[in-house]
């Protein structure tokens, strides 16, 4: 049985991924061998909302590593990450390449290969200085984190549901300013490796992504010869906006792979 790990972005959890990692579960075992989906919380989010954010990508891969041996699992992994957590995969990809069997990153940005106003829209500034204003009020943050990271909010109903669900997680495990804060250091400061990851990668990004720049995921790509898929219309929360799409796609790429082994990208 391959064991997936999945991991969220800047200050989100496990419980962000919603209906994600059900829907990847079914595709990923349409192919030869079963699949277990293990959600991972970085430092500082969620079930590890109490610990103190690591200052640097390198060592929040220390911790996910350790946390994965901890929950059973045992490498080679195949890693779905995003944003953060993107970097989080690419660094532990880069230093301990016999662990990783496959990754798949999601609106993920990072030096050299991106400048600092495509990974983070200029445009978006003044959201995250009203969002670190307004941060320990789950009811007026949590909308602003919606509109900036979600397009797809064509039921009322179901943006209401979002809504309810999201100042729940974050009033059960409130992510604190200190940790927000030096998780976007870390995220700034990362530096990832010139060569690409040794194993299969598929890029995925979002045309509409008015957060980061889907130019950064196009600039990945190109860089380490990948494979890169573009969603037409959701926003940087991909996973949330269309995990049916998501999950297809990288069913589709895992089918295509195993038929294939020595395809490209």
């Amino acid at each position: 049985m391959s064991t997936w790990i999945l991991l969220r972005g800047l200050t989100r959890e496990t419980r962000h991924w919603g209906r994600l990692p059900a829907l990847l579960g079914a595709a990923a075992s349409t192919t030869p061998a079963a699949a277990r989906m293990l959600t991972l919380d970085l430092p500082g989010n969620g079930a590890c909302a109490a610990l103190h954010a690591p200052l640097t990508v390198e060592e929040m891969v220390t911790f996910v590593r350790r946390a994965a041996v901890q929950q059973g699992a045992r490498p080679p992994y195949r890693v779905l990450a995003m944003s953060l957590g993107g970097m989080v995969a690419t660094a532990w990809a880069q230093a301990h390449a016999d662990e990783i069997e496959r990754l798949v990153l999601i609106n993920t940005s990072m030096r050299p290969f991106s400048h600092a106003w495509e990974r983070l829209r200029p445009q978006r500034w003044s959201d995250l200085v009203r969002l670190a204003v307004c941060w320990r009020d789950a009811r007026a943050a949590e909308p602003l984190i919606h509109r900036i990271t979600c397009n797809e909010r064509n039921s009322g109903n179901a943006f209401d549901a979002d809504l309810a669900d999201w100042i729940a997680i974050r009033e059960s495990a409130p992510v604190s300013r200190g940790n927000a804060l030096r998780q976007l250091v870390a995220a700034a400061r990362f530096r990832a490796a010139w060569r690409a990851p040794a194993c299969p990668l598929l890029l995925l990004s979002s045309r509409q992504d008015r957060l980061v720049n889907p130019a950064c995921s196009a600039s990945l790509a190109a860089a380490w010869n990948a494979r890169h898929l573009q969603h037409a219309s959701a926003g940087h929360d991909l996973p949330h906006d269309d995990p049916e799409w998501t999950s297809a796609v990288i069913g589709s790429w895992l089918a295509e792979r195993a038929a294939s082994p020595l395809h490209s990208g």
